[in-house]
């Protein structure tokens, strides 16, 4: 009688190369935590936005800029360069070095983040790929991440430059691009790192909430961009009343003399937008939510991602309207812009989960 075989323990690394590398644990631990670095870039630069903070450092140096003021003499260097800025001379007159050191830290802590993103994104990504661990078929969308990441920077100065030569703040739209390639950035780093997390779908599905998902999630990004368009605008601080605005529901100043004006300039006309969308992706949520829960074919994830989407939708409009009409405290429009990124980062994967079987 022959002795029974031995077994072999195969280490888990092996097993991630396996497979065609078709998966990866590692991986999509990386890409959110990457993502999480990004949610707090977006809410860090909120902060930066509703402080006035933006355009206390005027010069864009990525390396030599992380270091920041070191004695008095490099704070008064810096602090003579803001002075130099229409904000200072048209709205911060007077301005003590303390004030401007407040205001300098703001944007100096958004800025870090962002070098910060670079290397937690850069090392491992090598890391990854030395010892194969990076699935095959994700590399090339790893690569367009990197590009995404870096061309968010230079963006972001692009933005800033708005603001340091004939305004007082930041142009809207150059905000509302540069809010809206973050928020391109951080969907697809999650889109990512489910992929690497489950591997290829066994089959893709081509139904109702296939199509329902990607438009929330659709939708849910349209919003951050008028909301982007509010906060350039400084939009809510006029029309203060809910649910009409000054009194009506259009307001009467919403057409400004021409389409661009009207829906990038017009502060009257972008509050409106926002409100609007808001009512529409509310009702759109709780349908969904509703027909998920009623629907028995509907698959146990989906229903779930259905009405965390719906209730994250509930929440953000309530804090919406708690900031219109409080008059914008920052710690409710924080909330609100962090909500509003949690709730995108729930439509994406509820439009991931919605294609797989």
């Amino acid at each position: 009688m022959s002795a029974p075989a031995l077994s072999k323990t195969v280490p888990i690394s092996t097993i991630e190369i396996s497979a065609n590398n078709e998966r990866s644990v590692a991986t999509a631990a990386w890409l959110f935590a990457v993502a999480a670095i990004v949610l707090a870039m977006v809410v860090v630069g909120g902060a930066t936005r509703l402080t006035g903070s933006g355009l206390s450092i005027t010069q864009w140096d990525p390396i030599a800029g992380a270091i920041p003021p070191l004695n008095p003499r490099a704070w008064a260097q810096a602090f003579d360069l803001y002075r130099a800025t229409p904000q200072y001379r048209l709205v911060n007159r007077g301005m003590s070095l303390g004030e401007f050191q407040f205001i300098f830290w703001w944007e100096w802590s958004h800025r870090l983040l962002g070098r910060l993103l670079g290397v937690v994104f850069f090392a491992p990504f090598v890391a990854l790929l030395a010892t194969r661990r990076l699935p095959r078929r994700l590399i090339w969308r790893c690569a367009v991440l990197f590009f995404l990441g870096g061309l968010q920077g230079a963006v972001g100065w692009w933005m800033v430059k708005s603001g340091l030569e004939a305004r007082v703040s930041v142009a809207p739209e150059r905000l509302a691009t540069h809010l809206g390639l973050a928020l391109i950035l951080f969907v697809s780093l999650i889109w990512t790192g489910l992929e690497a997390w489950r591997g290829p779908a066994r089959a893709a599905r081509r139904d109702g909430w296939t199509w329902a998902s990607s438009a929330l999630a659709l939708g849910v990004f349209l919003q951050c961009l008028l909301g982007a368009l509010v906060a350039g605008n400084k939009a809510g601080l006029i029309d203060n009343d809910w649910p009409l605005m000054a009194g009506r529901f259009v307001p009467d100043d919403y057409w400004a003399g021409g389409l661009w004006s009207t829906l990038a300039h017009n502060a009257s006309a972008v509050q409106f937008n926002h409100r609007f969308l808001a009512y529409a992706l509310l009702a759109g949520g709780l349908a969904m939510a509703v027909s998920a829960q009623v629907r028995r074919t509907t698959p146990p994830p989906v229903r779930r991602l259905a009405v965390l989407a719906a209730g994250l939708l509930t929440v953000q409009v309530m804090l919406g309207i708690g900031t219109l009409v409080w008059g914008v405290p920052l710690a409710m429009a924080l909330a609100h812009q962090a909500t509003a990124a949690l709730l995108l980062a729930t439509a994406t994967t509820f439009a991931w989960r919605a294609r797989r079987i």
